[in-house]
């Protein structure tokens, strides 16, 4: 089984101050921790969706071996970001593991879950002490349907609710917290 990942890192970050691919912690960048944690989880090849300061990603973070597409609609919010990822993918896939940039508490150990279960139908997502959360995994029969459906900032989650995701609980290995503002770090 071949799973992809696709890591949305194109947003502007405006309630965090800025964007989140650029916030360091621990002395990487989100967005090089992320593109870790999926590689690290069994994702190949992985698609690093930039735009808000994508020149500025580029130019400082460690990107090397990774499939790096400008989204120049990334105002219009995570849909076209996600249409994006998915449109650059590898035909060969067999599934994708979407992962957002400002989930800082993520683990290869959750992504390697989601690659353990993957195939061409599955449609799965994260929980979280019963709340659904990231990462997604989009088995490829679901990506063109996924693509029409994605707009605004929702980006795949009424097409995983109108579908029947299934829920996976991962908070044994993860906290599952999207971080959108400063203080939700502490």
């Amino acid at each position: 089984m071949r799973v992809a990942g696709v890591l949305l890192a194109a947003g502007a970050g405006r309630r965090f101050g800025g964007p989140k691919a650029l916030v360091s912690r621990g002395g990487a960048l989100w967005v090089e921790s992320a593109l870790s944690v999926l590689r690290e989880g069994g994702c190949a090849p992985v698609v690093v969706v930039l735009g808000a300061a994508a020149a500025e990603v580029c130019a400082r973070a460690d990107l090397d071996g990774s499939v790096v597409v400008e989204n120049t609609a990334w105002t219009t919010g995570m849909g076209s970001s996600l249409r994006a990822g998915l449109a650059a993918l590898n035909a060969s896939a067999d599934a994708v593991v979407v992962l957002p940039v400002d989930t800082p508490g993520m683990t290869a150990e959750v992504v390697r879950r989601f690659v353990d279960l993957a195939s061409p139908t599955a449609l799965l997502r994260a929980s979280y002490r019963g709340a659904p959360g990231h990462p997604v995994l989009l088995g490829r029969e679901h990506w063109a349907a996924v693509s029409v459906s994605a707009t605004g900032d929702a980006g795949a989650r009424d097409y995983l609710r109108a579908h029947g995701a299934v829920s996976v609980p991962c908070e044994d290995l993860a906290d599952g917290a999207d971080v959108d503002r400063p203080e939700d770090l502490r």
